[in-house]
C-alpha cells in the first residue's frame, strides 16, 4: 500500500491502528447493521460519542466503552483508567460529562472485583462526575477474563457540538494535558487485541496510570476552549496514542505534520515511535487557529496543564512525523482509518445449552456506597433500581440513564443482544423515561473461531431488531473482542446503554405506599411487538405510579423484595399469576389504588397490595 517497505516507526503505527482494537477488522462490516438514524441524531457513530438533540437548544452525548484486559491485568488502574478514556470521549465532543455508569463481569465478589470497584469510585469521585449506574454480576465463566464497561453521559449546548475532523491547512495542532511517558505502550495492540493467558503479569506495563486532578483539570480547561471558540476540533488521546488521535483528525485531502520532539516527556531517552503510541492518560490533542494560540496558551496556564504546539494541518493527506527536523514517518491517513482490513468473519453456529448461574449474595448498596452519585447537584433519582434520572436545569425535565447486559447464564447471542437491548429501554422506561438513544458495547470471545464470529453477529442482529421495533437509534459503541483466557471464550456479553427523556422529574416513580396496589405488566406473547408496548405502556404509566421495577434475572419474586428494599423495607402482599412466562419482559408496578383507572384496562393485572 505504501509502494516501499515501512519503517520500524511506520511499522509501530500500523501494528496500533490495524490492532483490532482501533481497526474493528472483525466487526466494522457487522456493525453497518446497526440503526443510527433518526430526527434526534446530532451525531452518530464514527466520532468520540454519538449526539442526540434534546430540544430548547440542549444535546446530551453518550457512550459505553470497555477496559476489559487492562482491568484483569491491573483492576484497579484498568478500571479507573476506563473511566478516564470515557469522560475524554464525551468532552471531545464538547460536552460536559454529568453521569457515569458502570458494568461488571466478574467471577465472583473477590480482590479484583473490590479494587475494580475502588478504581472506579477513585477517578470519578476525584473528577466530580457521579457514577448513578450500571450492572454487576458474578459469573464463574468470567473469573478469568472480567469485564469492566463505563459509560458517560454529558451536556453540550446542540450547536457547540465540536468534531474531531481537522480543517484549514496552516491551523496549529496543540496537545495539552498531562506529559508523555512510557506508560501504556502497545495497550491496543498487544493487550487489548489478544488473548489472557497465564502471563498476564508479563502484560502489566501496558495498563496505563491514570491521574483523575489531572483529569478535571482537563475537563475544565476543554470546555472553556471550546466555550470561548478558541479551539476548531478537539480528539481524545486513547489507545495508541497521538498515532490515533492524529490519524482520526486527518481526513480526505487534511494531513497532519507533527514534530514529536516539541511533545513535553516525563521519561528520557523516549524513542520517536514510543512517543507517537505512547497511551499515557490525561492528553488532549486540538486544532487552533493561529490567532487563537495565544489564547489557548493563556487558558491552559490557568490551570497549570502543559500546552504545546507540536505540529499544524496540511493538505498532502498524510500523517508526517519529524523528530528534530528528520521524517521519521511518512503515511497515508487514509490507510490507517478507512483501508484498515475489513474482515468477512466465517461463522458457524454452534448450539450451546443455557448456563444455570448460582446468584452471589452481594449488597450491591456496598458497591454504590464507594461512588459519589450525588456531586453536581442533577440527581434526581439515585442508583439502586432500574435506572437513574439526572435533571436538566433549569427546567423540570430530566434524563433517565441505564446500562444493561443480558441474562446471566445467555449462550444464544442473538437472544442476549435483544435482552439487553429492551432490558435497558425498560429500565428506563420504569424511570419515567421514554427511550430516545441507545450506545452498545460487544463484549466477546476470539472472533477468529467461526461459532464466536456467529455469536457476535447475531448479538448485533438482536440489538439491530429490537432498537428498530422502539424507534431508537443507536449513535455510538464500542467491540472488545479476544476475551479468551487459556483458549475459552467469555458467553456473549453484549451490553447496551440507553438514555431516556423525563418530562418532569417531579413526577418520576419513587417507593411504594402501604396500601398501594401491586401490578403486573407484562409482553403478551413476548414478541418484540408486544415488547415495544410494553416499554411505551411504562413511561406513560410511570406519573400515575408510585413504584414502577422491571422483573430482571431474580423474577417476579426477586423483583417485589428489590421493590421492598428499596421502599425501606416496606413489602407487598401478592399472589404470583400461575401463567407468568419468565421468558417475556415485565415490571412490578404500584400506585394508589384510586389511580389504577387511570392506566387504562390492558397490560396489566393487579397481583396484591402493599402491606
Amino acid at each position: 500500500m505504501l509502494g516501499r517497505d515501512p519503517n520500524h516507526f511506520e511499522l509501530a503505527v500500523f501494528s496500533l491502528l490495524w490492532s483490532e482494537h482501533c481497526g474493528y477488522k472483525h466487526s466494522a462490516l457487522l456493525l453497518k447493521r446497526l440503526p443510527s438514524a433518526g430526527p434526534r441524531v446530532l451525531q452518530g457513530p464514527g466520532e468520540n460519542a454519538g449526539v442526540l438533540d434534546l430540544g430548547d437548544g440542549t444535546a446530551v452525548a453518550f457512550k459505553v466503552e470497555s477496559h476489559n484486559h487492562p482491568s484483569a491485568v491491573e483492576p484497579f488502574q484498568g478500571a479507573a483508567t476506563g473511566i478516564g478514556g470515557i469522560l475524554r470521549d464525551v468532552i471531545a465532543m464538547g460536552a460536559r460529562p454529568i453521569a457515569l455508569l458502570d458494568g461488571l463481569w466478574f467471577g465472583e465478589p473477590g480482590f479484583q472485583f473490590q479494587q475494580a470497584v475502588a478504581g472506579i469510585g477513585h477517578y470519578g469521585n476525584c473528577v466530580g462526575v457521579p457514577t448513578v449506574g450500571g450492572q454487576t454480576v458474578f459469573d464463574p465463566a468470567y473469573a478469568s477474563n472480567c469485564l469492566v464497561n463505563a459509560m458517560c453521559v454529558g451536556l453540550l449546548e446542540a450547536d457547540r457540538l465540536h468534531s474531531a475532523k481537522a480543517s484549514g491547512p496552516g491551523r496549529v495542532v496543540v496537545l495539552y494535558g498531562a506529559t508523555t511517558g512510557r506508560d501504556g505502550i502497545g495497550g491496543a495492540s498487544v493487550l487489548a487485541s489478544a488473548e489472557l493467558s497465564e502471563n498476564d503479569a508479563d502484560k502489566r506495563p501496558s495498563v496505563q496510570v491514570g491521574d483523575p486532578f489531572t483529569g478535571k483539570k482537563l475537563i475544565e480547561v476543554s470546555l472553556e476552549l471550546v466555550g470561548a471558540g478558541y479551539v476548531e476540533s478537539l480528539q481524545d488521546c486513547g489507545a495508541a496514542g497521538l498515532a490515533s488521535a492524529l490519524s482520526e483528525m486527518a481526513a480526505g485531502d487534511t494531513g497532519i505534520d507533527v514534530h514529536l520532539d516539541l511533545v513535553p516527556l516525563r521519561e528520557e531517552g523516549m524513542e520517536p515511535w514510543e512517543i507517537m503510541i505512547s497511551e499515557s492518560q490525561e492528553r488532549m490533542v486540538a486544532v487552533v487557529r493561529p490567532e487563537m494560540l495565544d489564547s489557548v496558551r493563556a487558558v491552559c496556564d490557568r490551570w497549570e496543564l502543559p500546552c504545546t504546539a507540536i505540529g499544524e494541518v496540511t493538505d498532502s493527506g498524510a500523517l508526517r512525523a519529524f523528530h528534530e527536523d528528520e521524517v521519521v514517518g511518512d503515511i497515508p491517513a487514509r490507510l490507517l482509518t478507512d483501508e484498515c482490513p475489513r474482515y468477512e468473519v466465517e461463522q458457524q453456529a454452534e448450539h450451546r445449552e443455557p448456563r444455570q448461574v448460582t446468584p452471589t449474595e452481594l449488597d450491591v448498596r456496598e458497591v454504590i456506597e464507594q461512588y459519589d452519585h450525588l456531586v453536581g447537584s442533577r440527581t434526581v433519582r439515585r442508583p439502586g433500581l432500574d435506572a437513574a434520572v439526572l435533571r436538566l436545569r433549569p427546567s423540570l425535565r430530566g434524563l433517565a440513564v441505564a446500562l444493561q447486559g443480558p441474562a446471566p447464564g445467555e449462550t444464544d447471542g442473538f437472544r442476549a443482544g435483544v435482552q439487553a437491548t429492551l432490558g435497558a429501554a425498560r429500565n428506563v422506561a420504569c424511570a419515567g423515561g421514554e427511550p430516545i438513544g441507545f450506545t452498545d458495547c460487544l463484549n466477546f470471545g476470539n472472533p477468529e473461531k467461526p461459532a464466536i464470529a456467529h455469536e457476535l453477529a447475531q448479538a448485533i442482529e438482536g440489538i439491530a431488531q429490537a432498537a428498530e421495533a422502539l424507534g431508537v437509534p443507536v449513535v455510538s459503541g464500542n467491540v472488545s473482542l479476544y476475551n479468551d483466557a487459556d483458549g475459552a471464550s467469555i458467553p456473549p456479553t453484549p451490553v447496551v446503554g440507553c438514555v431516556g427523556l423525563v418530562p418532569d422529574v417531579r413526577r418520576v416513580p419513587a417507593r411504594w405506599q402501604s396500601g398501594d396496589a401491586v401490578l403486573l405488566a407484562t409482553s403478551p406473547g413476548g414478541s418484540l411487538a408486544a415488547e415495544t408496548a410494553l416499554i411505551r405502556f411504562l413511561w406513560k404509566a410511570a406519573p400515575h405510579l408510585t413504584l414502577c421495577h422491571d422483573v430482571g434475572s431474580g423474577g417476579i419474586a426477586g423483583a417485589l423484595a428489590e421493590a421492598a428494599a428499596w421502599s425501606g423495607g416496606l413489602e407487598a402482599e401478592v399472589e404470583i399469576p400461575a401463567d407468568y412466562d419468565s421468558r417475556r419482559g415485565a415490571a412490578i408496578l404500584a400506585c394508589r389504588p384510586g389511580r389504577v383507572s387511570r392506566l387504562g384496562s390492558r397490560g396489566f393485572t393487579q397481583i396484591g397490595v402493599v402491606a
